[in-house]
């Protein structure tokens, strides 16, 4: 569903992405790993087609993101830890202005069936403004899930949540990316590319798991070919010898 081949990124003179080989099956879920600096975010956005690759290529159901990015993004859910959501807007004005904006049909039913799977029906009509960060989040990946995606890609959606709202935002990534269909529509599993620094819970996340360093891809296993102990130890070691 995603097949990225040498893909170079360099900002100047600093190059950050040094030949990135990576593909992701139909409903596969794949884990990122790396640490600051490594490159994942940069990576994302380029698949996100919101940054353009120096060199390589990068193909989402088989569509070249260079030559038709906006047939690209019909495919896509992106959440980041940048929400894209409207402070000044309410939660269900937010999902309805994207929902119009790629001409989505039944469209009050498919925000009602979200909101409720991410547990803010109760504060549909108020302003984004007053959301704590966990519900913020929220709000993010029912955006990302409203026009039923076939690629969802979370980058680092946990970062800077208290120990609560983790766990709420944890409980619902588990539940798309282990194929739980959101009520009233007609979700299917999504092919998710996932980047965090959370190994344990990565690792549950995960049917295949990478870890990005120096660049490139180090390391990839499945996650039914190794325990969270072996992951930990290929991540340290890995990191160390990177510097």
């Amino acid at each position: 569903m995603i097949e990225i081949r040498g893909l170079v990124k360099a900002f100047g003179r600093k190059v950050v992405l040094r030949g990135v080989d990576l593909s992701i099956e139909p409903g596969e879920a794949v884990v990122l790993f790396g640490p600051n600096g490594a490159g994942k975010t940069t990576l994302m956005r380029i698949v996100a087609t919101l940054s353009r690759p120096t060199a390589g290529t990068v193909r989402v159901g088989g569509i070249d993101l260079s030559y038709a990015p906006d047939a690209v993004r019909q495919q896509l859910g992106f959440v980041s830890h940048v929400p894209l959501l409207y402070e000044n807007l309410t939660a269900e004005e937010n999902l309805r202005f994207f929902g119009r904006l790629y001409g989505l049909g039944d469209l009050e039913t498919r925000i009602d069936a979200m909101l409720r799977q991410v547990g803010l029906v109760a504060r549909r009509h108020d302003l984004v403004r007053t959301f704590s960060r966990g519900m913020v989040q929220r709000l993010s990946i029912a955006r990302a899930l409203l026009a039923d995606p076939s690629v969802l890609l979370l980058d680092e959606p946990d970062t800077g949540l208290d120990q609560h709202a983790a766990a709420l935002l944890h409980r619902l990534i588990a539940q798309v990316a282990g194929a739980q269909g959101v009520e009233g529509s007609q979700v299917r599993r999504a092919s998710v590319l996932l980047t965090t620094h959370n190994l344990e819970r990565g690792w549950e996340w995960a049917d295949r798991v990478a870890i990005l360093a120096g660049g490139r891809i180090a390391f990839q296993a499945r996650r039914a070919d190794l325990t969270p102990t072996e992951l930990r130890e290929a991540y340290d070691r890995i990191v160390n010898e990177r510097g």
